[in-house]
């Protein structure tokens, strides 16, 4: 299937690599078909593009790179999918949304609180809310060491 978006111009995307969200993103509820691309080799971000908006695409990475210790209850997205399999065999991904200010890479943070669940095998996903004060829907992916940015 080619689409057309704004960011990336005409891209072919297999339809084995469409994921379908039955309830959307928080705030998108109507934008319903996804796919990820890769940043560029190497990088440990993708994008997250709707396929209903050509203009819609999301920086995502898998949150255990910035946060090893990252505690991410998968019931409430296995409950969500209908899966009724073993959930220890269910194919799964993570992914959190980064947002990063215009101009301001250092300020990168992410949305550990709604993280995105996607099952591999079915190509479906969920987004859902963790309830977990230690969380942040801006958690910092830049540390600041003297005068010095790293990426953790």
């Amino acid at each position: 299937m080619k689409i057309e978006t704004t960011r990336f111009g005409t891209v072919e995307v297999p339809e084995e690599k469409i994921i379908s969200m039955q309830h959307g993103l928080l705030g998108f509820q109507d934008k319903k078909r996804f796919c990820v691309f890769q940043h560029k080799e190497g990088s440990p971000f993708f994008w997250y593009q709707s396929l209903d908006d050509p203009a819609l695409a999301f920086v995502v990475t898998n949150p255990w790179l910035f946060k090893p210790d990252y505690h991410l209850d998968t019931g409430p997205a296995i409950d969500a999918m209908g899966w009724d399999g073993e959930p220890d065999k269910l194919p799964l991904e993570c992914y959190v949304i980064v947002t990063i200010p215009r101009g301001m890479p250092g300020r990168m943070t992410a949305n550990l609180i709604g993280p995105i669940v996607l099952n591999t095998e079915r190509r479906e996903a969920v987004q859902i809310v963790l309830l977990n004060d230690a969380y942040s829907h801006k958690y910092p992916l830049v540390e600041k060491k003297g005068n010095r940015s790293a990426m953790y």
